[in-house]
């Protein structure tokens, strides 16, 4: 087998997806290395009706298409979870599941993963009433009350979404406003299914005898009244974790907050190593932004090999 390529993709969601396309097209060896199902977070959200030209598409169909778009101008899609990148100069080393993979340039498009409560049964009560995926799960709570927390889209469209199920949703947000858009908010205060709990933020689950979610346990912000709200569902919505834990040895790649640090060309401090959508710096991430990141880096990936190739 042939591991060496122009260009590597880590991650296969919109950019990663979209680089494929663009990388493809340029006539790059190109390859995609993801460890899921392609498509990133699209393809756990319900309804997509904010992709220009698209009105309405499920995210499950809209991966798809983009995924079979991807591939075929002849980008690989490799199962692989990226453990490090050495950088070499002219070559890139990609290590994944045990394979290493060479490259003359990177596109890391890993996007990121969602951020838990930090309460230690977090992982146990995970499938037990706990869920970060209520396009994935909603329907597992049918006729039953559930709590969301958060005041930012997702929340705020999560809500809306499990109300097509649930009996009530709780919208617990830690301020007295939201973080979302006010078509969000609209949604969300008009509906008769969705109770907003202001200014608590969540202590620890309430288990059942079971060991299921029975509740989560909320603490008033300004008199550290606690409130139990009964729950047989719980989901958080509190932001997300960048996924470049496997960048740790590259000083200057990252901010505090694990975010990629990329240039005006979508580039890294080490030449040919760019970043694309959620796992970078950026103001607002949404699948339009992301396909744009991916068809801007491959384009200056494929600039970089040209240069690279015109010195040899």
């Amino acid at each position: 087998m042939d591991n060496n390529y122009d260009v590597i993709i880590i991650g296969a969601g919109p950019a990663g997806l979209t680089a494929a396309v663009y990388a493809g097209r340029a006539g790059l060896k190109t390859a995609m290395l993801e460890y899921e199902a392609p498509g990133g977070k699209m393809i756990k959200t319900d309804i997509v009706c904010n992709y220009p030209g698209v009105d309405n598409v499920s995210g499950v169909d809209l991966s798809m298409k983009m995924f079979e778009h991807s591939t075929a101008y002849g980008a690989e899609y490799i199962y692989g979870e990226v453990s490090e990148i050495i950088d070499e100069g002219e070559w890139k080393i990609v290590k994944a599941s045990g394979t290493e993979y060479k490259t003359h340039a990177v596109i890391i498009a890993t996007g990121t993963n969602e951020r838990t409560l930090g309460f230690a049964d977090d992982e146990r009560l995970l499938g037990k009433g706990l869920s970060y995926c209520a396009v994935c799960d909603g329907a597992f709570f049918k006729n039953k009350d559930v709590v969301v927390i958060g005041g930012g889209n997702s929340a705020l469209e999560e809500s809306v979404y499990l109300t097509q199920f649930a009996n009530k949703v709780d919208l617990v947000i830690r301020r007295d406003v939201f973080r979302g858009d006010e078509a969000n908010q609209r949604q969300v205060l008009n509906n008769p299914k969705i109770n907003v709990i202001r200014k608590h933020v969540p202590v620890d689950y309430i288990v059942t005898d079971e060991g299921k979610v029975g509740g989560i346990k909320f603490k008033d912000v300004e008199t550290g009244v606690e409130l139990d709200v009964a729950s047989e569902g719980v989901f958080p919505y509190i932001g997300a974790i960048p996924a470049t834990g496997f960048l740790a040895n590259h000083e200057g790649m990252v901010d505090e907050e694990g975010y990629l640090i990329v240039n005006e060309q979508l580039e890294t401090v080490i030449p040919g190593i760019f970043g694309a959508g959620d796992v970078i710096q950026k103001h607002l991430r949404q699948i339009v932004t992301a396909t744009s990141d991916g068809a801007i880096t491959a384009q200056n990936a494929f600039h970089h090999i040209q240069n690279l190739k015109s010195k040899v």
